[in-house]
């Protein structure tokens, strides 16, 4: 089996247990892969006792890897998009951050989650990415996100205004700080502080959450994810705002026109079959949390 290790850093207090996760790759004899700038940072800290194939992008692991493991927070496995790509190779998630909703094998779990990968013993899910079109190719040949697309003012100025068109219909101006086009997969993530919904990984929809709406009668609304989108900016005192992919960030012109739509390919996530969705919430979010119960 051919396993790829992802990463930027880690605290010493993880060291143990990923010598422990590479140690016990290389006694079930796989091949392991290591993001170059990964290893450049763990082959001071750690030992590998056999040889180890080291990769820069995404051509050299397409077609040769079995999992592609994160190691880190949530953000780190968001950022390993620009590496998968539409290549379906599964990716698993290992937390050296702190909440880790995405990325949630403990390092207390990590020798049970590989004995479970190694035996085939997982539950795949298909997550649905998002997809932005501009005119410029803003994000070059990565124009994806797996959480949301976000737009909103660059500095601490006056609201923006975005137009909003479902399929060229209008849906609405939005007088706000921002506005977030979330994913099933995102709605537990930047939507959520701002008031969206939580939706089920395998729901069909995306959200459109504004954030600090001046407008206080706009909510959250939850539409199909067939459904394209157009979104019109501009402001006559706001010259430069910024879109996010998830973590990454480009500046744009006033009067921009961005066109957002599901990718046609899926992210696929790694989760252990004693990890449910509904009890992640409950625990990771303390979702529901009452002292009575």
């Amino acid at each position: 089996m051919n396993i790829g290790l992802y990463g930027k850093s880690f605290t010493d207090d993880f060291g143990e247990s990923i010598q422990q996760l590479i140690s016990k790759l290389e006694k079930a004899n796989c091949c392991i892969y290591v993001f170059e700038p990964f290893h450049n940072f763990i082959n001071k800290k750690l030992n590998f006792n056999k040889k180890v194939v080291t990769f820069k992008d995404h051509s050299e692991i397409r077609n040769k890897l079995d999992y592609l493991i994160s190691i880190g927070g949530d953000g780190t496995l968001l950022s390993t998009i620009s590496l998968i790509r539409d290549s379906n190779i599964p990716v698993v998630g290992i937390n050296t951050g702190r909440l880790g909703f995405l990325a949630s094998i403990s390092k207390n779990d990590i020798s049970n989650a590989i004995d479970d990968i190694l035996d085939n013993r997982i539950i795949l899910e298909k997550r649905s990415l998002l997809k932005l079109e501009y005119k410029n190719n803003l994000f070059g040949d990565m124009n994806y996100a797996l959480n949301e697309i976000t737009v909103k003012k660059k500095d601490t100025s006056s609201m923006i205004t975005i137009n909003v068109y479902v399929n060229d219909e209008f849906l609405n101006s939005y007088w706000a700080d921002g506005l977030i086009i979330a994913t099933p997969t995102g709605s537990t993530a930047y939507s959520l502080s701002c008031g969206g919904p939580i939706i089920t990984p395998e729901s069909e929809n995306f959200i459109i959450t504004p954030i600090a709406s001046h407008n206080l009668t706009v909510r959250p609304i939850v539409i199909p994810d067939r459904y394209s989108l157009k979104l019109n900016v501009s402001d006559e005192r706001n010259k430069k705002f910024l879109v996010n992919l998830d973590s990454r960030s480009q500046i744009i012109d006033n009067l921009t026109e961005l066109k957002i739509s599901k990718a046609d390919f899926k992210f696929n996530m790694v989760r252990l079959e004693n990890e449910m969705f509904f009890s992640t919430i409950r625990n990771k979010l303390m979702w529901g949390l009452d002292k009575r119960n």
